[in-house]
């Protein structure tokens, strides 16, 4: 049972047992921009983590999976660099990778395999290990306190993984939990993403580090992450694309104490409400900054014959070019949702559809609803937060996609981007 959630200030820098730090260490031409991060348990802990499904995965993708195998899922570091995805870089990309794994537990006092990596960045340019090598020594060194109040290194670490993004995002929630014997537990969720654009995530997420003081067996924390990440992160789409390096992390420090908790435990359905809740924040975060975005659109579907018909829908409504430059230019066409719907392969009759957009209702039973152009605009210009109800009226299934409008501004950052 979760109790008393409150939410805090920064990210990773809250949990107990686990150090981070982000640094500049010479993967970006610009010195001023951090672009390497550290993440270091002060003890191998139990780790878990979703990847992308793109076939065209990066090396650290590859890497990272393969160890958290040969570790069982007991991990001690993860190294995050920006500016370079070492994606589609063959066999000299993932030679750097494992180099990066070396140097890294050299340092620390574990074995390759304890160390996770992760990149984003331009795909298909080579990355040297020499810059890990210069690097990773000064992150050590650098790294914040264990006691889970070093919020300034947690926020360095946010910053060191962004791309395109415009600021860092982090979440984090103090709760207290109620164990199988009836003892009572103060614990901490928090974390840190990074995604801008090339975002729809598929069984994974864009790049992300989710962390627990609570004591999690390493099934508990697999079943707990899929199950957060599943209704969160991969319910958002900024572009319908899908990473070539897409990775999210769970850690689990256990240094808040308490029994392990386990699958079957009731301390797990408490775990997997507070790590959902930072997760939702999270995605949300990565929505709303969508690269050129002005506004998130979140787009409700309820009434759905199945969750697959659910998704289906609500994913072509939040992915339409159309839909999103209408929210764009403040145009209240419902035509273009219904559409969207129309062509998503949900099954649903369309005299049984109702449709409401910013809580004014637009269309009922398929038919348009008159509506006021000019209430219409002032709630354009007056939130920030577009939301689009749809009832299919085909059923009881439902879910939530997070997006946001389309602009020359996303035009702009991708047609510039290596240019």
């Amino acid at each position: 049972m979760l109790n008393n959630v409150v939410s805090l200030e920064g990210g990773l820098g809250n949990i107990k047992g686990l150090g981070c730090v982000g640094i500049s260490a010479g993967f970006r031409r610009n010195p001023q921009r951090k672009d390497l991060a550290l993440i270091v348990a002060k003890e191998p802990c139990v780790t878990a983590g979703v990847f992308t499904q793109n076939i065209f995965c990066a090396a650290p993708v590859i890497l990272s999976k393969k160890h958290l195998m040969q570790a069982d899922g007991k991990i001690k570091a993860i190294v995050i660099n920006s500016g370079n995805a070492n994606a589609s870089t063959g066999e000299p990309g993932m030679q750097t990778a494992v180099e990066t794994t070396k140097i890294t537990a050299k340092q620390l006092g574990c074995l390759p395999e304890q160390v996770l990596v992760a990149s984003t960045g331009v795909i298909g340019a080579p990355l040297s290990a020499d810059v890990f090598a210069d690097g990773i020594p000064r992150a050590i060194s650098e790294l914040g306190s264990f006691d889970g109040l070093a919020q300034d290194a947690g926020l360095s670490a946010a910053e060191a993984i962004m791309t395109t993004d415009t600021h860092p995002k982090q979440a984090a929630q103090k709760f207290t939990l109620v164990q199988n014997d009836g003892s009572e537990y103060k614990y901490i969720i928090g974390g840190m993403v990074k995604g801008s654009g090339m975002i729809q995530p598929n069984m994974a997420t864009m790049l992300g580090v989710v962390a627990t003081d609570a004591p999690l067996t390493k099934a508990a924390a697999n079943i707990a992450l899929k199950a957060a990440v599943d209704v969160t992160l991969n319910k958002v789409t900024v572009d319908s694309d899908t990473s070539t390096n897409d990775c999210v992390f769970f850690v689990s420090t256990g240094a808040g104490g308490g029994e392990t908790i386990d699958v079957g435990d009731m301390a797990l359905d408490g775990i997997i409400q507070a790590l959902t809740m930072v997760c939702e924040n999270l995605a949300r975060q990565i929505a709303f900054d969508g690269e050129g975005a002005t506004r998130l659109i979140t787009v409700n579907v309820v009434g759905a014959a199945s969750e697959t018909d659910a998704d289906m829908a609500a994913r072509a409504v939040a992915n339409s070019p159309l839909v999103k430059t209408a929210i764009a230019g403040h145009d209240a066409n419902w035509g273009r949702i219904a559409m969207a719907i129309g062509k998503s392969g949900a099954s649903f009759k369309q005299e049984n559809v109702s449709i409401s957009i910013m809580d004014m209702p637009v269309c009922e039973k398929g038919l348009p609803i008159p509506f006021d152009e000019d209430e219409a605009l002032r709630r354009f210009d007056e939130q920030t937060e577009i939301v689009i109800n749809i009832d299919l009226g085909a059923g009881s299934a439902s879910t939530t996609i997070w997006s946001c409008d389309l602009t020359h501004g996303y035009i702009s950052i991708n047609g510039d981007y290596r240019s």
